[in-house]
């Protein structure tokens, strides 16, 4: 069953007609946990990244899953012509590089909005692409878990696997042979974070509901792969690699 948010008239719909199709040339997705995604309402889906691809993927996912996927973007995007009249009429969330205190009210800002509006929003816990060798999750940051705490949203894992195999990890194409690559997408029970509420400012419980987001995601993925995760996170800063990317 389909969230009002879907069934009402919206630039999705037209999105939806391209894409969709598109998308099922590709991949053949299979998701495991549909009725964790919740019909109506705001929350944070949190998935791991590992193809410039799959974005669209997992957009795709959300939209049969019933609801309209948005994304944070950089604010300067909103200003690119055409494309920023895109991203405002499709409710994407602009995202602004701030100092920490104005950062803090910006995440605020966020979370009300998504309440006031019963909007959910993806946001790529790793920020970029995994550096991990073995394309795992590495360590990630804080925006996700951030944004949920301080709206007292649901945080929901999500893992996903065979993307790679369509465009890999810092390709400049797509694969089309052979058609249809399998691609399996699991959504997890949201994290409990039920404990660290009220304290979205303080960079220890920050940091302890990133490394549950992780590793509720890392357990996800190892379940579709059928192996075991590493019991440490690749971190980029300790193998001298930038993090640039997404929020």
């Amino acid at each position: 069953m389909s969230s009002p948010e879907k069934n009402r008239p919206s630039w999705f719909w037209p999105l939806a007609v391209a894409v969709v199709p598109f998308v099922g040339l590709l991949a053949k997705i299979e998701i495991v946990g549909r009725e964790k995604l919740p019909r109506t309402g705001a929350y944070v889906l949190s998935p791991n990244h590992v193809s410039e691809l799959d974005p669209l993927i997992v957009a795709v996912a959300v939209w049969r899953l019933g609801r309209a996927p948005r994304f944070m973007a950089k604010d300067s995007l909103f200003r690119v012509p055409v494309l920023g009249a895109a991203l405002r009429a499709t409710g994407m969330i602009p995202v602004a590089r701030t100092s920490s205190r104005d950062s803090a009210a910006q995440t605020m800002s966020q979370a009300k909005a998504l309440v006031e509006d019963g909007r959910g929003v993806i946001v790529y816990p790793e920020g970029t692409l995994t550096r991990d060798p073995d394309l795992w999750p590495m360590r990630g940051k804080s925006g996700a878990v951030r944004l949920a705490l301080a709206g007292d949203l649901p945080l929901i894992p999500v893992a996903h696997w065979g993307v790679q195999d369509i465009m890999g990890r810092y390709a400049r194409g797509i694969s089309f042979w052979p058609p249809r690559k399998r691609v399996r997408i699991s959504v997890g029970d949201p994290v409990d974070i039920s404990d660290l509420r009220g304290r979205a400012h303080d960079q220890a419980t920050v940091t302890e509901a990133t490394d549950r987001l992780m590793a509720a995601i890392a357990t996800l993925l190892a379940d579709i792969r059928g192996e075991q995760a590493p019991a440490k996170r690749w971190d980029p800063s300790s193998h001298g690699q930038s993090e640039t990317g997404r929020l």
